[in-house]
């Protein structure tokens, strides 16, 4: 599906927390599924004006130390606009413990 990938462990307690509340935001008008421990977003190829080769699908899964966030884009343009648009949210919701790390690989 996805021609480029990263993957980032957030170190956080609160995990479980932050990837329902991204879920609840984003399902608004995105693709969701979830469960207190594991969400997909999926960022359709056309949002926001945007005219990528496919969609970009963004997975949570939430550990007791840690929660991990993986982003599958079709180019490397998307895969970075993902990262910002993730990286942003999240602290916006761990605004008690933000900036948070983000160790993309």
């Amino acid at each position: 599906m996805s021609a480029v990938a990263a993957v980032a462990a957030v170190p956080t307690a609160n995990g479980s927390r932050y990837l329902q509340q991204l879920c609840k935001h984003w399902q608004h008008n995105l693709e969701v599924a979830f469960t207190p421990e594991h969400g997909t977003v999926v960022f359709p190829k056309n949002a926001r004006g945007a005219d990528w080769p496919g969609d970009g699908l963004v997975t949570f899964d939430a550990g007791a130390e840690a929660l991990e966030v993986r982003i599958d884009a079709s180019s490397p343009a998307q895969l970075n606009g993902l990262k910002d648009a993730v990286a942003r949210h999240l602290d916006r919701f761990a605004f008690r413990e933000a900036p948070l790390a983000f160790d993309w690989r």
